[in-house]
């Protein structure tokens, strides 16, 4: 049985908050966008520490059932994407997430309370 998207962000969220992610934010993209139903995006202060988020990310998403599609960046550690299906992850180094700062390109979108 397929796992909701909302509980794969609330899962991606818990995962970014247990690595001390920063400035996490879920927006829900339902109606505006048909690329994913939710965008997480949080920062990590270094590059290790990025890779640390992405890395407790995709094990619990894969613990709970979900499917990771894929992972870009993780190389470099400067912006890595998350593709679990319809929540798409976007965790950042602290200076990308000024620089794109993607936050205000899906402004229309509502930010959803998490717990």
């Amino acid at each position: 049985m397929a796992v909701a998207a909302d509980q794969i962000m609330q899962l991606a969220v818990a995962a970014a908050d247990d690595k001390k992610a920063m400035n996490i934010v879920a927006l829900d993209l339902r109606g505006i966008s048909l690329v994913a139903d939710y965008f997480v995006i949080c920062h990590g202060n270094s590059d290790t520490q990025v890779q640390a988020i992405v890395t407790d990310i995709k094990k619990q998403a894969q613990q709970a059932g979900g499917v990771v599609k894929g992972i870009e960046g993780m190389d470099s550690a400067r912006w890595v994407l998350v593709d679990l299906g319809d929540v798409i992850v976007h965790v950042f180094h602290r200076d990308e997430r000024e620089y794109y700062n993607i936050e205000r390109l899906w402004s229309d979108a509502k930010v959803v309370e998490t717990v």
